[in-house]
């Protein structure tokens, strides 16, 4: 029986903590999903928490153990791929019965998926059931369990006063973790290109092919353009190393660090894909085989193949479709909807409540993030909301405890974080001593104030869903993309997958722009904030130039929608017009 129709999405990771164990909640029903591998110390409390749920023997692999943080991360991927095993296991047992958790993973399949035709007929014949049994040991779907670096987070360590080699670099150790472990599923490779990160997994043979030219572990590049994407596999091939799909996240994204382009929309990006993908696997094919001939490497049976996958602002089945079948994207993300399901994802009662009620002008593109990179965030959340209070105090800064994002050396030979009070202290004693008007001393001030403890924020509304204590002063930071404005409804698993699939509608009734739109409304908002400050300083060419370029590809990008839609969907043509009315300043000359 031909019953190999899976599930058309993933669920993307989704900070440090909370899709940390979503796979144990979606991979026995074929839904795949992202762990952060940032946060080891998390992943230590987790393994304790299931070790416990499950009756599973615990040893704490402490800080003092060599190694401890690929340790930590490679028994904590091992004991979720064996829940999840159990999970499926239980769940193939109950393939003869009318079992309600069998019933459920077949009722959540896409409607065009032959499993569930199969099992409707099964009702009626012992006959199929007999078959379904048989088919349903061997080769029921089960979600991957992938995982996710991000390359920038590859921060170098020491013992005893001395820096550890390169591979103990936090990025590194992060790897070898996932690596070693019993997994065989993808590693999410994002926040860009990260030469000696890429050298370094040519160490491991899992991502190589084995005797059979079977792959254990597979590379997923997240990638903002085609020309990045090229260049990535391309490298990546040369080391006999295969990208097997290629992750594209639109500027509204799915939460947390956003990555924009300078004006280049989603349309556009995927529409190169779609034209160029052939010549992406023809490149990065003959270069790949070359590289596997040298390193005398048995090459895959059968020719090694891409996937394409969309992701960022999907709020329809409407557009979900769209991707799918006119940029032929081979899976679709949906992130930031999934933060109202907390039988997928670990939230606490009252971020879960903030969420629900959050509209358009509570979620915003923030300055939260030390690394200086765009964070997508909410409104009121506790960490914000503790972090205004104390500066109000004088109390500027956070103490650094897990230390994953120091990379500042204004002031400290060795980098520390910017939300740390070592560093704003004397961030605000040079601000004053510049004696700035009013204004521009607020603005500056409230720059520098505005960076936050990620490390321990987008841990915390984890623990606290699942009653793990936390510090006095340990509050949550919340990363929902702007798409969460449009949902108020908390869903269960079930419900959400019937949105996706257009069985039923959990949008809120009230206007929601396309996602097209509304990344163009994002990106229209960049330029003018870009131009206003620009106005003041009217003698950066190197900003002029970047903004004429930026200029230019939003019109480009709103050309093609223009002739994209005209016919078919002229209703979006008329909504880009009307957006289009509010920001003149795209039309004047620079």
């Amino acid at each position: 029986m031909d019953l190999l129709n899976k599930h058309k999405f993933h669920i993307p990771v989704l900070g440090l903590g909370y899709t940390l164990d979503t796979p144990i909640n979606v991979a026995p029903y074929g839904i795949s999903s992202v762990i952060s591998l940032v946060d080891d110390k998390l992943m230590e409390q987790m393994r304790e928490f299931y070790c416990q749920k499950f009756d599973l023997p615990f040893k704490a692999i402490s800080e003092k153990v060599e190694d401890f943080r690929a340790k930590r991360i490679t028994s904590y991927l091992n004991l979720v791929d064996e829940i999840v095993s159990t999970k499926v296991n239980d769940l193939k047992k109950t393939a003869m019965d009318k079992s309600e958790e069998l019933e459920k993973y077949f009722d959540m399949l896409p409607d065009f998926s032959s499993i569930k035709e199969k099992f409707k007929l099964g009702e009626k014949s012992r006959q199929f059931k007999e078959d379904l049994y048989n088919w349903v040991q061997e080769h029921l779907p089960v979600g991957d369990i992938d995982v996710n670096i991000m390359t920038k987070l590859d921060k170098v360590n020491s013992k005893d006063g001395e820096e550890l080699p390169i591979e103990y670099n936090d990025a590194h150790a992060a790897l070898r973790g996932f690596a070693n472990s019993n997994l065989s599923s993808s590693l999410v490779l994002s926040a860009g290109m990260s030469p000696r990160l890429y050298s370094y997994l040519e160490k491991f043979k899992d991502f190589f092919p084995d005797i059979n030219g079977e792959l254990k572990k597979k590379i997923i590049l997240k990638v903002s353009d085609f020309r990045s994407a090229l260049v990535q596999g391309k490298m990546l091939a040369a080391k006999g190393l295969w990208v097997s799909e290629y992750r594209i996240e639109s500027g509204v994204n799915c939460g947390g660090h956003a990555f924009p382009t300078n004006g280049v929309l989603f349309g556009p990006i995927l529409d190169e894909f779609r034209k160029n993908r052939d010549k992406l696997l023809e490149t990065c094919r003959g270069v790949y085989e070359t590289a596997l001939t040298k390193k005398e490497i048995t090459h895959p049976a059968t020719t090694p193949e891409i996937k394409v996958t969309a992701q960022g602002g999907v709020g329809t089945n409407e557009e979900h479709n769209f991707l799918l079948d006119h940029y032929q994207m081979d899976g679709i993300g949906w992130g930031t909807p999934f933060m109202l399901v907390p039988e997928a994802i670990s939230i606490d009662t009252k971020t879960l409540e903030l969420l629900r009620n959050a509209k358009e002008d509570d979620l915003y593109f923030s300055g939260l993030s030390p690394l200086g990179v765009p964070f997508n965030s909410v409104k009121w959340a506790s960490m914000s909301e503790q972090r205004l209070a104390n500066a109000s105090a004088g109390k500027h800064g956070m103490p650094c405890t897990k230390q994953f994002l120091k990379y500042n050396t204004e002031y400290t030979e060795k980098p520390i974080c910017t939300a740390s009070k070592q560093y704003q202290k004397q961030k605000l004693e040079e601000l004053k001593a510049k004696d700035l008007p009013q204004e521009a001393y607020k603005k500056e001030y409230d720059t520098i104030v505005e960076k936050e403890c990620l490390c321990v924020g987008l841990g915390v509304s984890l623990l606290e869903s699942k009653n793990i204590a936390v510090g006095p002063t340990d509050k949550v930071t919340v990363c929902p993309g702007p798409n969460l404005a449009y949902f108020s409804k908390v869903s269960s698993l079930k419900e959400m997958v019937d949105h996706i699939y257009g069985r039923i509608n959990l949008l809120d009734n009230r206007p929601r722009p396309h996602m097209f739109m509304k990344e163009l409304g994002m990106y229209l908002d960049i330029f003018k904030k870009r131009v206003d400050n620009f106005i003041s300083n009217p003698e950066d060419a190197k900003e002029k130039k970047q903004l004429s370029a930026f200029q230019k590809n939003i019109t480009e990008g709103v050309n093609y929608y223009t002739e994209l839609f005209k016919e078919k969907k002229k209703e979006l043509v008329k909504e880009m017009e009307q957006l289009l009315n509010k920001y003149p300043i795209l039309n004047r000359e620079l």
